[in-house]
């Protein structure tokens, strides 16, 4: 490329696809649908589906009873809690990818001995506190 046609793509905009960009409100459909975040009751996860799961200490905005990944947004996978219950659990990295919309007395920990219904080698899911706890 001459220095003057790298000089004009310095000038030119980029692609609007290009330029979008992470508003804050991102992450996986899961994050963005509110899975895991906190919750009083119902009426708290707007989603269609989630319930205010309140075996959890502060509650947790989820789907109970799946049967399977498919039951689940992307971002969350089914795991099944040392309840026996099955709920849609947050997949993770790490901690603070689970308490994006949890406080600080009622973090998830992201936790490599999750039990998923289906075999998913390798993940993580973010594993709330029981209200017992």
């Amino acid at each position: 490329m001459t220095t003057r046609g790298l000089t004009m793509s310095l000038l030119l905009p980029a692609p609007l696809g290009l330029m979008a960009c992470d508003d804050g409100d991102g992450g996986s459909e899961a994050d963005r649908l509110g899975v895991g975040a906190a919750c009083v009751e119902d009426a708290d996860c707007v989603e269609e589906g989630q319930s205010c799961l309140l075996e959890f200490k502060g509650g947790y905005c989820g789907v109970a009873d799946c049967q399977g990944d498919v039951d689940c947004p992307a971002g969350s996978l089914c795991v099944v809690h040392d309840t026996g219950a099955n709920y849609c659990f947050l997949t993770c990295g790490s901690k603070p990818e689970c308490n994006t919309h949890r406080g600080p007395d009622d973090e998830a920990n992201c936790s490599g001995s999750a039990v998923f219904l289906e075999d998913n080698d390798g993940s993580k899911a973010c594993i709330p506190p029981s209200s017992g706890s």
